[in-house]
């Protein structure tokens, strides 16, 4: 995996935020492909549970000050970043004060997820896109990671589809187990169509619960990661049917070969 460019996306990373298979992968994989001599960057967001002093976090002007539109409104894009001590291994993360300064990741102490995450999923998908359209940095793969990085696919299948800089660049996208049981807000299909995403595309996410909303996800990807045993059978089964390379679930001393291989069956 010399020099290949993959960049990471994900909702969750150690050693940022607590250990779950979401953040313990969306460090583990960037790691090997590091160690194998890959280029790697990874992007998340910027929660208010970060302790920024303690993680160096710092803020690249030169890449923030642009607005991003969700739902018709203009909501600044800030951008930190970090390094992951000893592994030379840089984090972007994406900020805004409306939708991340909140001392928690998706749902308030009673559990109750918030509100607006459906456009916080947005926010997140159209700031990493523009980040790495300013660095002006190409990846060969984007391997997303958890359901609030979902939103990616589908943002770079229709509203980034005439980006050239990512002409040739593949999606994966890794599949967990449900993390939540809830609706995200009904509005969330016409958030997404107000980007002009035709309703047909994203007919799943007129019930945006955790199933949809990766489903719509999957459609979107060039493959597909089983990164979870707990993955539900009728996701399991939706994956398997839907014509997408997938990669069966890899237990953790086997998934480096595991992954290595399916990233070369994507021309790598």
């Amino acid at each position: 995996m010399k020099d290949k460019r993959i960049l990471y996306v994900s909702s969750e990373v150690v050693p940022y935020l607590a250990e779950n298979e979401v953040s313990l992968m969306s460090y583990d994989v960037p790691k090997m492909i590091n160690d194998q001599g890959g280029q790697i960057r990874i992007f998340m967001p910027r929660y208010g549970n970060i302790n920024e002093r303690r993680h160096q976090l710092h803020e690249v002007i030169r890449l923030s000050g642009m607005n991003l539109v969700v739902n018709d409104l203009d909501m600044p894009l800030i951008i930190k970043v970090a390094s992951i001590p000893k592994e030379r291994i840089q984090v972007y993360f994406i900020d805004n004060d409306e939708y991340f300064k909140r001392k928690a990741t998706f749902a308030d102490e009673e559990g109750v997820l918030y509100p607006d995450n459906d456009e916080r999923a947005i926010f997140f998908a159209k700031g990493v896109v523009e980040t790495v359209k300013k660095l002006n940095w190409v990846p060969d793969i984007i391997h997303v990671h958890g359901w609030l990085a979902s939103m990616l696919p589908i943002y770079m299948k229709h509203y980034y589809k005439n980006e050239a800089l990512f002409s040739e660049t593949k999606i994966v996208t890794s599949v967990y187990g449900q993390s939540f049981d809830e609706n995200l807000d009904l509005e969330m299909i016409n958030k997404v169509k107000f980007d002009g995403v035709p309703h047909e595309s994203v007919a799943d996410l007129e019930t945006p619960n955790y199933e949809n909303i990766l489903k719509a996800s999957i459609l979107h990807s060039d493959a597909v990661i089983i990164a979870s045993e707990n993955v539900s059978p009728s996701l399991t089964k939706f994956i398997e049917s839907s014509g997408k390379p997938f990669l069966p679930f890899a237990t953790k001393d086997a998934f480096a070969e595991a992954y290595t291989n399916f990233y070369r069956t994507m021309g790598l």
